[in-house]
C-alpha cells in the first residue's frame, strides 16, 4: 500500500486534472489535446495518462459527471414549486452559468432531435437511469449519466411551459439544448437564475454582456 502522503498527492492530482479537463473541454471542445489539460492542471502529461489511459476515458468521465449534474438540476426544476416558465428559465440560467451544458456528449444532440421529431417516444419523466439488473446506463458507472434521461426531463419541462402558453410555439427540446451550450462564461453567477421571470429592479446594476446574451436567448424562447 502507498503511504498516506502519496494517496493525498494522488487525490489532489486527480482533482486538478478533472478541474482542468472541464475548463479545457468547455472552452475548446472535446478535441482539445491532453497536453493542454496537463498544463492547466500543473502536472505532467504522464500523470494524466496514469489516471486516464486514453483521452476517450477522460472525456467519458467528464461528460458523465456533467450530464449527471444537469440531470439532477432538471429533476429539481421539474418537481419543484416554481411555475412552468420560471422552472425552465431558472434551470437554463443555472445550467448555462456553470458551463456544464457545453460539456454534453455529442449523442445528446441527436437524441434531442429525435425527441423533437417523435414526441411520443418520450418516457415518463420519473424513468430511472438504470438498466436491467440495476446497472447504471451512464458512462463509467456514474448514476444519472445517461443523456437520454436528461433529455426526457427537459422535454417534460418544455411540454409543461408550452401547455401553460408561456413558451414560444414551435420551441422543442432541441432549442433548449442549443441554449444549454451557449458560450456564456460561468462569471454570470447564480443571481440571474434567482431573478428569472422578471426584469431588472430599480437600482439593479446593468447586466454584464454575458448576462445580456442569456436574457436575449431566454426572451427568444418565451411566448410574446
Amino acid at each position: 500500500m502507498g503511504s498516506p502522503r502519496l494517496r493525498v498527492d494522488a487525490r489532489r492530482n486527480l482533482e486538478s486534472v478533472l478541474r482542468a479537463a472541464r475548463e479545457v473541454f468547455g472552452e475548446l471542445g472535446y478535441d482539445a489535446p491532453m497536453e493542454e489539460v496537463a498544463r492547466r492542471a500543473g502536472v505532467g502529461v504522464g500523470t494524466v495518462y496514469r489516471r486516464f489511459p486514453s483521452k476517450e476515458v477522460l472525456v467519458q468521465r467528464i461528460a458523465a459527471e456533467e450530464v449527471a449534474w444537469l440531470t439532477a438540476r432538471a429533476r429539481e426544476a421539474l418537481y419543484g414549486t416554481a411555475g412552468p416558465w420560471e422552472a425552465l428559465a431558472g434551470y437554463l440560467a443555472t445550467a448555462v452559468s456553470t458551463g456544464a451544458g457545453r460539456l454534453l456528449p455529442p449523442e445528446a444532440f441527436g437524441y434531442a432531435e429525435e425527441l423533437a421529431r417523435v414526441p411520443e417516444q418520450r418516457l415518463p419523466p420519473d424513468t430511472g437511469s438504470s438498466g436491467a439488473g440495476g446497472e447504471p446506463l451512464g458512462a463509467v458507472g456514474v448514476p444519472d449519466a445517461d443523456p437520454r434521461l436528461l433529455l426526457q426531463l427537459l422535454a417534460a419541462l418544455v411540454a409543461r411551459a408550452g401547455a401553460a402558453g408561456e413558451l414560444r410555439p414551435g420551441v422543442t427540446v432541441s432549442e433548449i439544448v442549443l441554449v444549454l451550450t451557449a458560450a456564456v462564461p460561468p462569471a454570470i453567477g447564480r443571481s440571474l437564475a434567482a431573478r428569472q421571470g422578471g426584469g431588472l429592479l430599480p437600482g439593479d446594476p446593468a447586466p454584464e454582456p454575458a448576462e445580456r446574451l442569456l436574457r436575449i436567448l431566454l426572451d427568444g424562447l418565451r411566448a410574446a
